[in-house]
């Protein structure tokens, strides 16, 4: 019996996961992965999943695209927010459509909650967006919005950032429009698939994330976020996030540029604090320890 129980479950098709902080080396790792192993990669940061954020989000380069077929990249402009379920059902359309014509599937991201709906079936509710209620958050400012949060759903208020515009909107739009908090909302419905789980977190993170942010403004990120500004509006939520509130600021004359990177790498530093934090108690990956982690994980993977 125990023999049938094991079969059955390693005849379900694996879909491997490359999780970790930010600027932990996680696009290098699966483009490495996926060439070894024949297969695409999913992309699971939920900033890359917007047309034009290319810089500011390291989005993997069109080299990079090149070499290993990406998915669930640029779906959107950035004025068209895409909610956690829309990403859960395109990013689960895509899975089976790859594990039927490659046999596995590559996640890779540092985006926590995307993640779990995907690896553990986590079942938002079917709340679309509501455009008279976002704009009300918006006139209302986040500061006041995730304040609103805290007092109406303290959970959801402790894991989402007080900067987070879209997280802590939907959290109060689910709230307006179900008359319930989002967190007693929210199920799983594991999916029919084996997951592995890669972790990677370097000690040397800090250092990582200092040079990294330095490359992003030397790559053009004021160029990038400039672009966005005149294209859609300084308002637009997302140019308040990591490196591009900060990129606005200097456009606007109100931060130096040596300033803008010690607060983008400050922040940064802040928010791969948040994501091993998350990681931690959410997953359970296999943490891979060595200097060179691509032959330790394809050998985790061929023990799977």
């Amino acid at each position: 019996m125990s023999n049938l129980k094991t079969s059955t479950v390693r005849a379900q098709p694996l879909v491997i996961v490359v999780l970790g902080p930010t600027a932990s080396g996680k696009t290098s790792l699966s483009i490495e992965l996926a060439e070894k192993l024949n297969l695409s990669v999913l992309n699971v940061d939920s900033r890359q999943l917007y047309r034009g954020m290319d810089i500011g989000t390291a989005k993997p380069t069109n080299e990079q695209q090149r070499r290993v077929k990406h998915f669930l990249i640029d779906l959107r402009e950035p004025d068209q927010p895409m909610t956690m379920q829309e990403f859960q059902s395109t990013a689960n359309l895509q899975i089976q459509d790859l594990l039927s014509k490659e046999g596995g599937c590559l996640l890779v991201g540092g985006s926590g909650l995307y993640l779990k709906a995907l690896t553990q079936g986590l079942c938002p509710p079917s709340v679309g967006p509501q455009k008279q209620i976002r704009e009300q958050l918006n006139s209302l400012g986040q500061n006041i919005c995730h304040n609103l949060l805290k007092t109406a759903d303290p959970l959801a208020a402790q894991r989402i950032h007080p900067a987070d515009v879209f997280r802590t909107q939907r959290a109060l739009e689910v709230l307006y429009v179900t008359g319930k908090p989002l967190s007693p909302q929210q199920r799983t419905n594991p999916p029919p698939w084996r997951v592995l789980e890669l972790g990677l977190d370097p000690k040397d993170l800090p250092k990582r994330i200092s040079e990294r942010t330095i490359e992003l403004y030397q790559n053009g990120l004021l160029r990038e976020t400039e672009k966005l500004c005149n294209q859609f509006s300084p308002e637009l939520p997302l140019l308040q996030t990591i490196g591009y509130g900060e990129a606005l600021k200097v456009l606007n004359g109100q931060l130096e540029l040596e300033d803008a990177i010690a607060l983008t790498t400050k922040r940064t530093l802040q928010f791969a604090k948040r994501q091993r934090t998350w990681f931690k108690k959410q997953h359970h990956p296999y943490w891979l320890k060595s200097e060179e982690p691509l032959n330790e994980a394809l050998s985790v993977i061929k023990a799977a």
